[in-house]
């Protein structure tokens, strides 16, 4: 099979009239979403289940096998071994490219040596770490079943050789305003995807990829927009269009798949977050009124960032003074707020949980 030759960007042919019926629906359910973004004045503190459900989620399509409650576990003091504990550093390196990716984009633009630095993140002390994180790869390579050449490989990748100049005229398109930014962030990912300019954690890359665009062309207030939880659920049908480019040259049917997954996440975002910032509302009077404390916001804010967490870590983390903390933390266990996961003894801090956070994450009861 000979090396796949990326197509010039932008893509030329595509079937607008097709088309634009699902970019007006996903433009109008991300510009919902938006909106619930906008009036949040801790985002990043508030939305932090979100970003942890990505980091899983996305981890999880490459074939990691593991809970957003395991891995806040895994960060609290329980720790696992062996694969699971490694499939878990995978997904925490992957939340902390996403996090120092923000803070990037707040003063300058994606390009190249930028996805570098991720990838270095990304692979760092995980398996792939001998696969030269944060460089583009120098070889050619293949994907297919376990054991195939590249002869009978599902994809054949670009030639290396001419791999900087795909990625530069990749990158041009990203500087670059197309027809609507809906339409181009399809064609951004997979065109991504397709290039696959390094030798493993490609996929998870271009996902990074999507928010931080979003954002970086003024259609996100934050780059906070996950489309993972759609991928991993439609995951054959996401990798059949990714397949069907690269075979038939069918851009359309990929493009209309992922604006469809737009519109369904954005649709779930928008539900995720009302529950989110009812909680965090009612959180605030019960916490007040169970504590009635000056630090009600102080330990909201520290439970919603991390709601599995060691005691001394909670006590670092909101800045109250130990006693005082101790006391909240407490009050908090003897009014239900706070679960007991591991009991404290002698110098090891107690590991709590504050589930009903969880539950709206994943969708489900915790304990």
């Amino acid at each position: 099979m000979n090396p796949y030759e990326p197509d010039q960007l932008p893509i030329e042919n595509l079937d607008y009239k097709r088309l634009f019926s699902l970019v007006g629906d996903a433009n109008a359910e991300l510009a919902r979403y938006d909106g619930l973004l906008q009036g949040i004045t801790n985002a990043q503190i508030m939305l932090s289940p979100l970003t942890n459900e990505e980091a899983v989620l996305s981890s999880k399509i490459e074939g990691t096998q593991a809970t957003v409650d395991e891995v806040l576990e895994q960060e609290a003091g329980l720790i696992k071994e062996g694969k699971k504990g490694e499939d878990i550093q995978e997904i925490i390196n992957y939340r902390k490219a996403l996090i120092q990716a923000r803070e990037y984009l707040k003063e300058r633009p994606i390009n190249l040596s930028f996805i570098k630095q991720l990838h270095k993140i990304l692979l760092d002390s995980v398996r792939g770490q001998d696969k030269t994180p944060g460089e583009f790869r120098q070889d050619q390579n293949w994907i297919g079943p376990y054991g195939s050449t590249i002869e009978n490989a599902t994809f054949v990748p670009p030639n290396p050789f001419q791999l900087v100049g795909h990625l530069e005229r990749w990158q041009g398109y990203v500087e670059s305003d197309d027809i609507d930014f809906l339409l181009q962030v399809a064609v951004v990912h997979a065109q991504f995807e397709l290039i696959h300019p390094f030798k493993d954690g490609n996929g998870r890359i271009g996902r990074i990829l999507i928010p931080l665009f979003l954002f970086q062309k003024k259609k996100l207030s934050q780059p906070m927009f996950y489309l993972s939880a759609y991928l991993e659920a439609n995951c054959d049908e996401y990798y059949h269009h990714l397949n069907n480019i690269s075979k038939n040259g069918d851009w359309n049917s990929w493009i209309a798949f992922f604006l469809r997954a737009i519109t369904e996440q954005a649709k779930n975002n928008n539900q995720k977050v009302k529950a989110i910032m009812a909680l965090y509302d009612e959180m605030k009077q019960r916490i007040h009124k169970t504590t009635h404390s000056q630090y009600t916001i102080h330990v909201l804010d520290a439970l919603f960032d991390r709601p599995i967490f060691e005691t001394t870590d909670f006590v670092n983390r909101s800045k109250i003074n130990k006693k005082t903390a101790m006391a909240l933390l407490k009050q908090l266990r003897e009014a239900n707020i706070l679960i007991i996961l591991k009991e404290g003894g002698g110098r090891r801090a107690a590991i709590l949980c504050f589930p009903e956070l969880l539950n709206i994450a994943e969708g489900k009861k915790i304990l």
